[in-house]
């Protein structure tokens, strides 16, 4: 009797234990300083959680930030394949006509609101040259801008054609970035050809947990610590979109389905699938580490861009004055509390070396980065692809804004002149909705701290 009653003690203190010790797996090295930053875990997620993610929230349910146009069906231009995921939580529902506000539909949402209604006229015409000469000196500004804005050589990142025929709005509140079931050598061909190409690694380095070809990954990180810090950030960057995607598939997974409803919440197993120390081989902390380092990046780049969006020519046009009014004052509060941000990243430490070396390296970042936007189009879940191709777009314009300080503090503060900086409303939707999956990931990691502090096993 005494040796079962010592048995079933042993039982609960290992039951205790094993409770107990969940969260610590995932999250142990997940605290105190950021390599390459002067940065702290704790600080992120104090400032994100109570100052960054409500505001963020309630922006991004404006309609100006809801309604995304993109093209889903760009064909793959690395591989042929022409299969497409047949799972019904793949699919997207594109917007009717009669859904996107008017302002939206037009053009007019590049420029000012005082200058909309001409420029609609002017668009109708073949060539600039065929211009009216009766239109007002900043409406022809506002057409050089355009002009000059289709210039792609300062973007990190491919952006869809908006005047294709294929293209269409996307209500992003009602197509939200969950679990679809889109896993398996699909999925993984995507992310290996990110990292095995498209992050400046030799062949002969092997990736830690790779599931196209396994190995253990010994070298890995002597090799990575080895690398200049730019391409070191590189990688970091894209570890940290890569964990803050497989976050959101944790928090939002279809629990349950019946006849009545869909249950979709936080799947433990699944974080801890990704995350956990013991059954990743010690990669998920470092994993949710990375996911700070891009927050970091992200936010850098909303303080740097206050000045753009603080421009009293500047308008987040939809055609409804009041709500209009009201999303750019919620958009500057937005940017004044990121500015506010004690410890943020020093962005002057990257390419700062030789500055013709500095120049072919920031060259060869932004060529690798614009490469991974089009692997997008590769992605064959729909509902993957347009979260896929949003998320990378906006971590490209953040880095464009980071690396454009000189042609922002340049800027004028009205459009009588040649403007130095722009940025497109895709460019602007993508990078506010990008910033908002980041800032709720960290948000997410305190929910699943929660919740593996308490897990029952």
């Amino acid at each position: 009797m005494k040796s079962l009653i010592l048995l079933a003690l042993l039982l609960a203190s290992v039951h205790v234990t094993t409770a107990g010790s969940a969260a610590h797996r995932c999250f142990c090295q997940v605290t105190g300083t950021l390599d390459d930053c002067a940065c702290d875990v704790e600080t992120i997620d104090s400032f994100n959680n109570k100052e960054i993610f409500p505001k963020l929230q309630k922006l991004l349910s404006s309609d100006y930030f809801r309604f995304y146009k993109v093209n889903l069906n760009n064909p793959c231009p690395f591989w042929t394949d022409h299969s497409q995921c047949g799972l019904k939580y793949c699919a997207v529902k594109p917007c009717t006509p009669g859904e996107v506000p008017e302002g939206l539909k037009s053009s007019s949402y590049k420029y000012s609101e005082a200058a909309s209604l001409e420029i609609e006229e002017c668009e109708k015409a073949e060539k600039l040259g065929a211009v009216n000469g009766s239109l007002s000196d900043e409406t022809r500004q506002a057409l050089q801008e355009w002009k000059k804005h289709d210039d792609e050589s300062d973007r990190f990142c491919m952006l869809d054609d908006e005047d294709s025929p294929e293209s269409q709005y996307v209500d992003l509140l009602l197509n939200p970035e969950r679990f679809t079931g889109y896993k398996g050598p699909e999925a993984w061909r995507i992310w290996n050809s990110i990292y095995e190409e498209n992050c400046f690694k030799p062949y002969s380095v092997k990736r830690p947990l790779n599931p196209l070809n396994p190995n253990s990954g010994q070298g890995f990180y002597r090799w990575l610590q080895g690398l200049c810090v730019e391409k070191r950030a590189f990688f970091r960057l894209i570890s940290g979109l890569h964990s803050s995607i497989n976050i959101h598939l944790s928090a939002r997974y279809l629990l349950d389905e019946n006849w009545f409803e869909m249950k979709w919440g936080h799947n433990v197993s699944e974080f801890q699938l990704r995350f956990d120390e013991e059954l990743t081989e010690g990669e998920g902390p470092k994993r949710l580490r990375n996911l700070y380092f891009l927050y970091l990046i992200e936010l850098r780049a909303l303080a740097k861009i206050l000045p753009y969006f603080e421009r009293p020519t500047f308008h987040l046009y939809t055609g409804q004055p009041t709500q209009d009014n009201e999303n750019k004052e919620l958009l500057l509060e937005l940017l004044h509390v990121a500015k506010s941000f004690p410890l943020h990243f020093d962005e002057t430490a990257l390419f700062a070396g030789n500055r013709k070396e500095a120049m072919k390296l920031k060259e060869d970042f932004k060529l690798t980065f614009k490469n991974i936007s089009r692997i997008m189009d590769c992605v064959e879940c729909f509902k993957c692809r347009l979260w896929g191709k949003l998320q990378t777009q906006g971590l490209g314009t953040a880095l464009k804004i980071l690396f454009s300080e000189r042609q922002i503090e340049a800027m004028p503060n009205t459009s009588n002149t040649n403007p130095s900086f722009q940025l497109s409303r895709q460019e602007i939707v993508s990078l506010f909705n990008a910033f908002g999956r980041i800032s709720t990931s960290v948000r997410e990691l305190e929910n699943f701290r929660s919740l593996l502090s308490n897990l029952k096993q």
